[in-house]
């Protein structure tokens, strides 16, 4: 009793929003967040959507003005909190959900209490939607594709022929229903054609490239002794090692192999895994540029490639060696490129590397939109009260609530997280620490022993860590996608966030995109924000004041304004790849930016600057 107690389902911090008498919950052991009705004993992921009151005013039992949109959880969404991310076979499962209808104890996967102790008849999402046409589908799900002869989506498991043993996978992982990315993707990556599409991270996009690789697999026949015929590049060692555990758990009964390859970590057990022989690989693209030249790998055999968060990639100057990469891929190969933004970059490298490609959107592929179950703060903060604020912020939320503070550079990072860790946990990673380092961070963070994170942009997309209730923003980003990004890491699968950030007159330039994703989003714009937008930069009139509170520091040291740029290059998102970042050195002149200054730019990043200034890519590696 007691070790169901520990693994059992808590309750989540109060959310104002969250209509009467529903109840957020949280997951003991995976952490994810769905909602409670006590009074229908219903539970589910999605957030109760509200509706009219009844006109006649005979409802026979009281009415909160919401309504679920489904009468059981969507164990479908469960993959838009993972970001490609895992749990264990027995993550989606409660043990003594409670028989006793007094106890009112919350159940989930669709079981309801029916007084008697039995579970109540489950209707899934796959049910209903068995019936509607294609374009219902799409529509309702908000999907637009083009390209010949687009095949419908799959809305069933059933419909996928995907064998009995892949099928069971999915039905232990808790999953009913395929999600709107895997439905369209599947059917026409299954008749082996390329691929763009354009999603949300935590859309389900891993097992929407995963599956049908499998069945490429079953199909060919490959020996793994020759080389890996699925290639996945990923921008992150975090998404990678995700990527890899997936495609682990869900090819363990068809005794899939797969390996990870990524910078950080010693190359002799990546190596020896090659050696013993995988049908995937998993990479970030330095290190397998690395094993490239060493000759350990062979990609002769590849025959489908995909691309995941290819926009990230290129933002962080990997096209070179993507590019390098995909010359030693055959050029008779079926390639899916999987990405967030749909901007020109990404949209010219689709072009060269795709063959007729299908697109495949889900939302609006030309419009960056943020999640509107976020609630937005902008602050104009003055740089010395920023520490006094986030202070501030963090003492107003719940004790133990998971915080992500994200910060421009590494020093920033490491300096709040010593001033931060006595009072609220805290704990930094940035692409200077060890792979080692930084999972054990990421295992604090998601146990909550350190439930405040304080991190460079390695943490904004691909972490597979659940229920973060608050984004702070202490440094804007470079760009209006990365904050996207970075507020995404709460309010998922319904949930709602709440994200706090702090502007400047240096983000002046930003000002105008940003005030087109919270108008877009329906947030507040402040009007100090505003008038930077209307005269292209420059700090409000006024200063922004807040309730003194009590203790907290008056201004912390570092941030945009203090470069941090010792340590060099040394890996700050792979740690390992050639011609994108230099190797560490015990030697002093190595370790600041002395010698490497007299270098040339392309010399660091083999990339075009894209008119980047040589200050602004400095200041971009040393985040």
């Amino acid at each position: 009793m007691a070790a169901n107690a520990v693994a059992g389902p808590r309750y989540a911090p109060d959310d104002p929003t969250l209509p009467k008498p529903w109840r957020g919950l949280v997951d003991g052991k995976t952490g994810y967040l769905y909602f409670w009705n006590p009074e229908t004993n219903v539970t589910q992921y999605e957030k109760p959507k509200p509706v009219a009151p009844p006109s006649n005013g005979n409802s026979s039992r009281p009415s909160s003005g919401y309504v679920s949109s489904s009468v059981q959880v969507q164990p479908s969404y469960q993959e838009q909190q993972r970001d490609g991310g895992y749990g264990n076979d027995n993550d989606d499962k409660y043990t003594g959900a409670g028989s006793d209808e007094k106890s009112q104890q919350p159940v989930r996967d669709g079981v309801t209490s029916n007084g008697g102790g039995g579970p109540a008849v489950n209707h899934g999402p796959a049910d209903v939607e068995s019936g509607l046409s294609a374009e219902a589908y799409r529509r309702r799900h908000e999907i637009s594709v083009s390209g010949d002869s687009v095949p419908a989506p799959f809305m069933t498991f059933e419909a996928t022929g995907f064998p009995s043993e892949v099928l069971r996978e999915a039905t232990q992982a808790g999953f009913s229903a395929p999600t709107p990315i895997q439905a369209q993707s599947w059917p026409i990556a299954m008749q082996g054609r390329d691929i763009v599409a354009i999603a949300k991270t935590g859309s389900g996009k891993t097992l929407g490239y995963l599956l049908p690789g499998f069945m490429h697999l079953r199909r060919l026949h490959n020996s793994s002794q020759m080389g890996p015929t699925v290639l996945v590049l990923s921008p992150t060692r975090e998404l990678a090692t995700q990527i890899q555990a997936e495609a682990l758990k869900f090819g363990r009964s068809s005794r899939i192999s797969c390996t990870c390859l990524y910078g950080g970590a010693p190359k002799g057990p990546q190596l020896r895994e090659l050696e013993r022989g995988v049908d995937i690989v998993v990479a970030t693209p330095g290190r397998l540029n690395d094993i490239l030249e060493m000759k350990k790998v062979s990609l002769r055999q590849i025959s489908y490639l995909v691309l995941d968060e290819a926009d990230r990639m290129l933002d962080m100057g990997f096209e070179p060696q993507i590019r390098k990469i995909v010359n030693e891929v055959p050029t008779r190969r079926q390639t899916l490129m999987y990405t967030a933004t749909w901007p020109k970059e990404v949209r010219r490298i689709a072009a060269d590397l795709l063959s007729n490609p299908v697109q495949v959107n889900i939302g609006s592929a030309d419009e960056l939109v943020a999640n509107k179950s976020i609630t937005q703060h902008v602050e104009v903060v003055p740089y010395m009260e920023k520490q006094k604020r986030l202070e501030q912020i963090l003492r107003s939320q719940e004790p133990g609530s998971k915080v992500i503070v994200f910060c421009a550079t590494k020093k920033m990072c490491d300096m709040l997280a010593r001033n931060l860790n006595r009072q609220f946990g805290a704990a930094a990673i940035h692409g200077d620490k060890s792979q080692g380092e930084r999972d054990d961070v990421l295992n604090q963070f998601r146990s909550g022993r350190s439930p405040l994170l304080v991190a460079t942009d390695v943490a904004a997309r691909g972490l597979d860590v659940k229920d973060i209730r608050v984004v702070v923003n202490y440094d804007f980003p470079t760009g209006v996608e990365d904050y996207v990004h970075r507020i995404g890491r709460t309010g998922r699968a319904g949930a709602t966030g709440v994200a706090y950030t702090f502007f400047s007159d240096q983000d002046s330039k930003h000002a105008s995109d940003l005030v087109k994703i919270l108008e877009g989003a329906n947030q507040q714009v402040p009007q100090e924000v505003r008038d930077m937008a209307q005269r292209g930069g420059g700090m409000g009139r006024g200063r922004r004041q807040w309730d003194s509170g009590s203790g907290g520091r008056g201004g912390g040291q570092g941030g945009r304004s203090d470069s941090g740029y010792g340590g060099g290059y040394g890996g700050r998102y792979d740690g390992g790849g050639r011609g994108n970042s230099f190797r560490k050195s015990p030697s002093p002149d190595r370790q600041g930016w002395g010698r490497q200054r007299s270098r040339s730019p392309e010399r660091f990043d083999q990339a075009p600057s894209g008119g980047k200034s040589f200050h602004q890519m400095m200041m971009e590696r040393s985040r």
